[in-house]
């Protein structure tokens, strides 16, 4: 292999470009992890000028035999860019034409870097972000492994950090992963939008060669292609809001890890973190901290800032292509690596989790969480609520007076506040009845959290089948 590259620009130029632009120029190393769709992006184009008689069929036949040596030859390691590569499509025209001579120069008639850099962005986006959900899939299953033992496990459920009422843990573990079930249904749709093939815009205006990109978009198992040319080059859209997808999932990856957090430290006591899936302490021995919860907290601000970073670059840039758009590259992909670093390890932590539930459910009515059963009882037989919520707020002023819990109150002492406390709301004073109490859809009944389980199951079975069935370039 040669040691340089010609530029695919340089052609009216005088004078070579001067290093510091070259070094300004070229493409961060990690951005030729693009090249597996960039040579997909050319088998398409290949046939494109067969269809146009810019190629012969044995020439197609070559020149798909040659993309195909380079697509292996990189997958195994083999093929490697230069410094002098200016960015992935340098890179495989310069392989193409050494094993291919003038004819791989032939290549490049009717596309541009500016339709091909948006093709191969869309590829690694539609692609990874199948890998992106398959991880989090990992991660869902690990939630609902964990929720299936503790339907009938009650615990504190919480507003504002404080006590509120009690739930079925189960259900607890369950909000966490509707979030994540979202997150790959924005996904999911993410992709119907974004599935529309640039190839055939060109520079801009289109291509006056590669005329039916509606075969090309076929090929690379796109809906169609781009409906406007202009749009195909100049908008980072897709790119845009497949990174809000991937900073919503950060979010809820914090908010899951912050109350990992707090369930392992020694207030709370409701979990404990298995040792492969913790650390200690340099200085004091007997430490077990959650780091993966606390790394992957951490990185979610690393999610949210590669959405801002492409979202003020796209802010009043006039049409078409501009070179500030080579950046959106940087964003996703640091976006693609990080979940897919932090999502297998926050899989193994909660499929590992050994929770506390004896705890849990002694902590269950503390803080007066069965207050508002008091007051639904008094609601139910007539009392307006409006006055039931006072009437059971004095019973907690008095619960606090003689600290002691609702349920330990005398039948005298709840006559003493209203005549209408008979002996018979004891009866909701339980957690097991606050728990049955919750009984429509959605609410943390057991039995409720069992349907709930059931559905996102399926829902979770839909998901993985739709990152199986897909037809277009993998790397």
């Amino acid at each position: 292999m040669s040691d340089n590259a010609e530029l695919l620009w340089g052609a009216r130029f005088k004078a070579a470009p001067a290093a510091s632009l070259t070094a300004l120029s070229r493409s961060p190393d990690y951005y030729f992890a693009l090249a597996p769709y960039d040579l997909a992006g050319c088998r398409a184009h290949a046939r494109e000028l067969a269809r146009g008689d810019l190629l012969s069929s044995e020439e197609l036949h070559t020149m798909l035999a040659a993309i195909d040596a380079l697509d292996a030859d990189y997958r195994a390691g083999n093929l490697h860019p230069i410094a002098a590569d200016e960015d992935v499509h340098t890179f495989i025209e310069r392989a193409l034409t050494e094993r291919l001579g003038p004819l791989g120069g032939k290549l490049r008639a009717g596309r541009s870097r500016n339709d091909q850099t948006v093709n191969d962005l869309r590829l690694y986006l539609r692609d990874n972000g199948r890998k992106v959900v398959s991880a989090l899939l990992a991660l869902q299953q690990s939630l609902v492994e964990q929720a299936a033992q503790h339907t009938e496990s009650v615990a504190p459920g919480f507003t504002h950090l404080q006590q509120a009422q009690p739930i079925v843990f189960g259900h607890q573990l369950l909000a966490h992963a509707q979030s994540f079930a979202r997150d790959i249904e924005r996904m999911q749709d993410w992709d119907r939008r974004s599935a529309r093939c640039p190839l055939g815009a060109a520079a801009m205006a289109g291509s006056a060669i590669a005329r039916q990109p509606e075969k090309a978009a076929e090929d690379l198992a796109y809906l169609a292609p781009c409906e406007n040319s202009i749009d195909a080059v100049a908008s980072r859209d897709y790119a845009a809001e497949f990174l809000f997808v991937t900073s919503m999932i950060g979010i809820n990856l914090s908010r899951l890890c912050e109350e990992v957090c707090m369930w392992a430290s020694r207030q709370f006591r409701w979990v404990e973190l298995h040792d492969s899936y913790a650390t200690g302490s340099s200085i004091m021995p007997q430490k077990k901290n959650p780091d993966i919860a606390e790394l992957t907290r951490g990185r979610s601000g690393r999610l949210v800032g590669n959405l801002m970073a492409l979202l003020t670059t796209m802010k009043a840039m006039p049409l078409s292509y501009n070179r500030d758009l080579s950046d959106d590259k940087r964003n996703v992909i640091d976006a693609v690596d990080t979940l897919l670093l932090v999502l297998p390890a926050m899989a193994g932590m909660m499929s590992t989790l050994k929770f506390n539930t004896d705890v849990m459910r002694e902590q269950a009515p503390d803080g007066f969480t069965l207050a508002t059963e008091v007051a639904d009882w008094l609601a139910m037989r007539g009392v307006p609520f409006r006055e039931a919520h006072e009437i059971t707020g004095q019973l907690v002023q008095l619960c606090e007076r003689e600290e002691c819990g609702l349920s330990d109150l005398s039948d005298a002492q709840l006559q003493a506040v209203d005549a209408r406390l008979t002996p018979e709301v004891r009866s909701a004073l339980t957690l097991e009845a606050a728990l049955a109490a919750r009984s429509g859809y959605g609410g943390t009944a057991p039995a409720r959290v069992r349907e709930q389980l059931a559905r996102l199951q399926i829902l979770m079975q839909d998901q993985q089948r739709w990152t199986e069935d897909y037809a277009g370039p993998r790397a």
